[in-house]
């Protein structure tokens, strides 16, 4: 039963939509953008970076299968939130680590988490993923969601998502929807 939301952006959605739909206790992921100024962000006004959002994703969760910190684990595992405004190839203020906490214990869970990594020295630069509230999600367009479903033959599919789908698969087995 979905009675949670994650608001998570980490670089390219298609990346993230792509693993986070095959993780148990994740119902629905929705390709969106949060955290700019404009009142009707489209991909190519966000893509321009002009507007301010991120590419981030709306993830409806049962919490009773899967809390809120493991969902902060596997998405600081998935992306570097040590690179400010870029993921690999992706550069731009609109591919930058962000974190829309939908209240004040999402907002300190994830400060915790991102606290407790920079102490353990998980990376070699410290995590500038940015913690927000209140920033209202905008769903992204229909091609986007589920986009490596729709297009596993597509390049970037091939060439990025696809092997970070294998890796996922193999790090996450038990996570996993069966």
């Amino acid at each position: 039963m979905v009675d949670s939301v994650a608001v998570f952006g980490g670089g390219c959605f298609w990346c993230l939509d792509t693993l986070f739909r095959q993780v148990r206790g994740v119902e629905e992921v929705v390709c969106g953008y949060a955290g700019g100024a404009t009142e009707a962000p489209t991909y190519e006004a966000v893509c321009s970076g002009r507007t301010g959002h991120a590419e981030v994703l709306r993830i409806s969760f049962d919490s009773a299968r899967i809390s809120y910190r493991e969902l902060l684990e596997i998405f600081f595992s998935l992306h570097d939130p040590t690179t400010l405004n870029r993921q690999g190839h992706d550069v731009g203020t609109q591919y930058r680590s962000i974190i829309v906490g939908q209240d004040a214990d999402q907002r300190m869970q994830a400060e915790d988490v991102i606290d407790e990594f920079n102490r353990a020295g998980y990376w070699s630069q410290p995590i500038v993923t940015e913690v927000i509230m209140d920033a209202r999600f905008h769903p992204g367009e229909a091609y986007h969601q589920n986009y490596f479903e729709r297009n596993p033959d597509q390049g970037y599919c091939t060439l990025v998502i696809a092997p970070k789908l294998a890796d996922f698969r193999k790090k996450f087995l038990s996570r996993l929807r069966s």
